[in-house]
């Protein structure tokens, strides 16, 4: 491939990556939810609706520290976003669920990506989708190799 057709790829999804950000940056600011940062939006999401995860699960799916984690979650459940459980069969285990205001956060944030994966694929065949799955597979794999190089 190209020396030029890959930089205009790189070029693109720098592109595309910088717009989501605003994006979702600016609809925070003037939404119902200006309270909220991305990272305590992702974080919303890492939860999820109905799961109840350990802040282990949430954390090595955010790929972030405990501690940090910790910290953010700490801010969700004092905005009234995020709520503990002890675990019914283990007391020593602490859930995290999401209150009423945190599933409309989900949901609304949930909306914003149907719309713009469906956007994105739209106008693709079967076999053109498999393929960008293909790719963005591809970048995953990249991505996930790079984060444990540069953890070591």
């Amino acid at each position: 491939m190209s020396n030029e057709i890959e930089k205009r790829i790189n070029d693109k999804l720098v592109k595309a990556y910088r717009d989501i950000l605003t994006i979702e940056e600016q609809a925070l600011k003037t939404g119902p939810f200006s309270d909220l940062s991305i990272k305590e939006i992702h974080t919303i999401n890492a939860i999820s609706l109905h799961q109840h995860k350990t802040s282990s699960e949430v954390s090595r799916e955010l790929s972030v520290r405990p501690g940090t984690l910790t910290a953010t979650i700490h801010n969700l459940v004092r905005k009234g976003y995020v709520q503990r459980a002890q675990g019914s069969t283990d007391r020593r285990i602490v859930r995290l669920g999401l209150t009423r205001k945190g599933r409309c956060v989900y949901r609304l944030h949930a909306e914003f990506h149907n719309k713009m994966v469906t956007s994105f694929l739209n106008g693709f065949s079967t076999s053109e989708v498999s393929l960008i799955e293909r790719a963005v597979d591809n970048l995953i794999e990249f991505l996930e190799r790079d984060r444990r190089l540069v953890a070591n």
